[in-house]
């Protein structure tokens, strides 16, 4: 299977890095910080979403704001130590593009996903991040805001996504989907087409794009 795009954009977590780990330490840290039951935190969606999102699920909104700002520096704090790693296939996929013809768009703040960005060397000609959007994932605009800036219709994008709400997202732009396994199984993502993760795609870049094919 090929598939022929103008621009790449790219989830962060779970997608070009890992960092599951980190996210498990911080938010647990953070719920029992706020008094946060763990049958509570289980209720929520926590994967693919702005955190000021799941901290309103979560709280009452006179709290939110001290709480939005107390996970963000637990993660951020985190990062040093063994809190980020880059997943198979993300260098070298990256490699193989123009600056301008991918971007990554995550429902992180700024500060976090600069911090995870520049603890594995990948360094972003085009960040979109939840400081930039009104509504988060699965509503289209993060995505939509990515291939604006990147000067790129949204039906000539692709979207590499590992959660559902961020995959709906894509969808909902109007744009290609590829969907990663790496946190959710297969049967639960759906997508033009799912793959276990970047290592198993390659890019060609020609005059007309990008080419995306499925290594054999």
């Amino acid at each position: 299977m090929k598939i022929h795009a103008q621009a790449l954009l790219f989830d962060n977590d779970g997608t070009l890095v890992s960092s599951l780990a980190s996210v498990d330490r911080c938010w647990t840290r953070w719920a029992a910080e706020y008094g946060i039951t763990a049958e509570e935190f289980a209720r929520v969606e926590l994967h693919g979403r702005p955190a000021v999102e799941i901290a309103a699920d979560l709280l009452p909104a006179d709290v939110v704001p001290e709480a939005l700002a107390r996970i963000e520096e637990l993660e951020v704090e985190d990062v040093p130590n063994d809190g980020v790693h880059l997943l198979p296939g993300t260098r070298a996929l990256l490699d193989a593009l123009p600056a301008d013809r991918w971007a990554v768009v995550t429902s992180a703040t700024r500060r976090l996903a600069e911090a995870r960005l520049d603890a594995v060397g990948i360094l972003p000609k085009t960040l979109i991040a939840a400081d930039d959007i009104t509504r988060g994932k699965p509503d289209p605009e993060p995505y939509l805001l990515g291939a604006r800036h990147l000067g790129v219709d949204p039906a000539r994008c692709v979207v590499f996504e590992d959660a559902p709400a961020g995959l709906q997202a894509g969808r909902a732009a109007g744009m290609t989907t590829v969907a990663l396994a790496t946190t959710h199984q297969a049967h639960e993502l759906s997508a033009d087409l799912v793959v276990k993760d970047l290592s198993e795609l390659s890019a060609l870049v020609t005059a007309a794009g990008v080419e995306i094919s499925v290594r054999d």
